[in-house]
């Protein structure tokens, strides 16, 4: 009489069984085991590094005027045409840009783009009279132009909608960064070089991010080699409040009802508004403070290059902390209103106060202070206006950047042709300092009334 068959599964069972229950783990559950990659994060450094060399080559000229000036025996008004050159240049392709990122992306146009105004930084050096050295200015402003749509169109494809203002305010934080270190940089080359060695130093720096760029950054993160499955799922994480698809490349030139949308939708324009006021003040600051300092304080250009160090150096600090903050109160109130408007408008009122005293003074350090603060709050709020054009239309967050840059572009060259202007008629920059507080009062009145990014949003 046989045994009867026992119950307890056998060891090949149970390898079995075993197999069967790895095999059914969901995906997310396989996503969770694997080790998140961190290359957006890289893709952010990059555009961190294109930014710093883009200011420091815009602002260089500031502080090599003087000595080119003397040597091509340029008059004052051209001096001024000179400055202002950069902002006719750049107003006519950052417009363009933003609709050529988002129809041929950030790749192929940022590289055109860095190797264009790397030419224009030699061709400064090279400059043997006024119409060279003019043009140089242009073709710097016009190859510089898509740099920020650029920007804004690789994070809104790269980073997830809660990592935007904290990415957009590192990326940003270039900006002041690049004229803090910028001022006592450039003023050492030309202490040690003359200016147009020190152009060509600017153009090497400029060309060797060129093949960087081109190696590493991709339009879209799933074409990347670096990114893995669960970096992806991370950047493409859907966010109600903002939009579904956010990270979709169109490929292709906005059409009438969207330029409709972008040039009607209020939130859009008073962002606009207030970006243009901040371009005031950052290129006000940015070609007369030298002069200013040196004229009405009498300083040599070393210790210009010194002393610009902390307005702008304060104002790094304040950029990455309030593009951290911004994304903190989205993430606690899940409102943009307070995240986004409410900072910008914050921010515009204290350098409306602080460019007053400054204005009414003779002393340095009422001068300096006022400066740093006016300076600090006027590009503390950057990452939220960028981050504005994402939250409200993030489809076409390339061309609505344009849009908007293109009113900083007039801001670039209205600053410093009206402040070389007033200073003729007056010899006096308290009218420069005023000009600028009302215009920073009236972006705070225009953000209040019409900034609502909860209501003017566009989900796609």
């Amino acid at each position: 009489m046989g045994s009867a068959p026992s119950l307890e599964p056998s060891p090949v069972d149970h390898l079995r069984e075993r197999a069967r229950s790895f095999a059914c783990y969901p995906v997310r559950d396989k996503e969770k085991r694997m080790k998140r990659t961190q290359f957006r994060w890289f893709v952010v450094f990059l555009l961190f590094a294109i930014t710093v060399v883009n200011y420091v080559d815009r602002a260089a000229i500031s502080y090599a005027i003087p000595a080119i000036q003397r040597d091509l025996g340029l008059s004052a008004d051209l001096v001024g045409t000179v400055l202002g050159a950069f902002g006719l240049g750049y107003a006519l392709t950052t417009l363009i840009g933003g609709f050529a990122v988002d129809r041929y992306g950030a790749r192929a146009i940022l590289t055109i783009a860095a190797v264009l105004w790397s030419l224009s930084i030699g061709m400064t050096g090279l400059a043997s009279g006024f119409v060279i050295l003019f043009a140089a200015r242009v073709l710097l402003g016009v190859s510089e132009g898509p740099n920020f749509p650029a920007l804004t169109g690789a994070i809104s494809h790269w980073l997830s909608p809660h990592e935007r203002a904290t990415a957009l305010g590192n990326a940003l934080l270039a900006v002041p960064l690049a004229l803090a270190v910028g001022g006592p940089l450039v003023t050492w080359l030309l202490g040690k070089l003359d200016w147009r060695l020190t152009f060509l130093v600017l153009f090497l720096i400029s060309a060797a991010w060129v093949p960087l760029w081109y190696l590493f950054f991709r339009d879209d993160p799933a074409d990347s080699r670096f990114v893995n499955e669960a970096e992806l799922a991370h950047i493409r994480k859907s966010d109600p409040t903002v939009s579904a698809t956010p990270h979709a490349a169109l490929k292709s030139w906005p059409g009438l009802a969207e330029l409709r949308l972008l040039l009607t939708n209020r939130t859009l324009l008073a962002n606009y508004w207030a970006f243009f006021v901040f371009g005031y003040f950052l290129f006000f600051f940015m070609t007369w403070l030298p002069l200013y300092l040196s004229q009405k304080y009498g300083m040599n250009i070393q210790r210009v290059g010194l002393f610009t160090v902390a307005p702008w150096g304060t104002a790094a600090v304040v950029l990455w902390l309030m593009g951290f903050w911004s994304d903190r109160l989205l993430r606690t109130t899940g409102r943009l209103r307070v995240a986004r408007s409410y900072l910008i408008a914050g921010s515009q009122l204290v350098a409306a106060l602080a460019v007053i005293p400054v204005a009414l003074t003779d002393s340095l350090v009422v001068a300096l202070s006022g400066i740093t603060v006016a300076v600090a709050a006027s590009m503390g709020a950057n990452a939220a206006y960028y981050a504005v054009n994402v939250d409200i239309v993030p489809q076409r967050a390339a061309t609505a950047l344009g849009i908007m840059d293109f009113g900083f572009a007039l801001a670039g060259f209205l600053a410093p042709t009206i402040t070389g202007l007033v200073l003729g008629l007056r010899g006096s920059f308290t009218d420069s300092f005023l000009l600028m507080a009302g215009l920073a009062l009236s972006s705070v009145l225009v953000v209040l009334l019409f900034h609502h990014p909860d209501r003017d949003r566009q989900m796609s």
